[in-house]
Order: structure tokens, then C-alpha cells, then sequence
């Protein structure tokens, strides 16, 4: 048994991430908008993350995720944060076909950031492999 004891000891323990990120004013937001979540990540000028939030870390389970509300509130999460750290304005990149991409904009006006940039960037198939086949229900 003290063997045990000895080997649980010696195993690494996880440290904290050092979040010591430049912020200056500028900095860029991406907003992943799917059917079933919403994922705001803020960024500076480099990419590194300065916070992100989702619908999912905001407290909202199961269809709630989807909703446009669950959006508003995880932008505005996220938002607050960047504000505090000093970020000013960001280029607003949006992706995906989800309902949370109006509402999770809104969020980031009102939480206090500029917005300088509005991009859709959602991936789009020029004709890529064939489709799967149509679902029946």
C-alpha cells in the first residue's frame, strides 16, 4: 500500500495557464454560430485569446443552447471580460448558419466594444465530394 501512496505523489500536478496576454485596443471576435451552440471567442491582433464563452458555458443545456438569447448572453460574457482586460474595438468575423450570429453581435455592441469590421467567414463547398444521401423520416 505505501507503494501506492508513493506512485499518486510523484505523478505531476496540472498547473494554471499564464494568461499573460498583450491587449492593446484592437483585436478581432469570432463568432462560431452552429445549429446546436454558440461560441464567442475574442482575440488580439496576433491571435492569442483574450477569453471566450459559449452558450453551453453560460448555463444553458439541451435546445436552449440553439437560441438566440443563449448567444446574446455568452457575447456578452465574453465581452465584459475583453473591456476589462482594455480591448476597445474588434473586426467581427462570423461563421456558421446558426441562429445565435445577429444576436451574439448585438451582445458585443452592447457590452461595450466597437465594432469595426463585420465579415462572414462560413466555409463554403465549391462543389466539394459528393453529398451524402437525402434522410428519410
Amino acid at each position: 500500500m505505501a507503494d501506492i501512496k508513493t506512485d499518486i505523489k510523484s505523478v505531476p500536478q496540472k498547473s494554471k495557464k499564464n494568461s499573460s496576454v498583450q491587449v492593446n485596443s484592437n483585436g478581432r471576435a469570432y463568432i462560431t454560430s452552429t445549429f446546436n451552440n454558440t461560441i464567442v471567442t475574442i482575440t488580439n491582433d496576433k491571435g492569442e485569446t483574450i477569453g471566450w464563452s459559449s452558450a453551453g458555458a453560460s448555463g444553458f443545456k439541451g435546445t436552449r443552447k440553439s437560441t438566440p438569447f443563449a448567444a446574446t448572453s455568452a457575447a456578452e460574457n465574453v465581452a465584459r471580460k475583453a473591456v476589462v482586460k482594455g480591448l476597445k474595438t474588434v473586426e467581427v468575423y462570423v461563421k456558421g448558419p446558426g441562429a445565435g450570429r445577429d444576436s451574439a453581435l448585438r451582445a458585443i455592441k452592447s457590452g461595450g466594444l466597437s465594432i469595426s469590421l463585420i465579415a462572414d467567414i462560413t466555409p463554403i463547398p465549391h462543389n466539394g465530394p459528393r453529398a451524402k444521401k437525402k434522410r428519410r423520416i
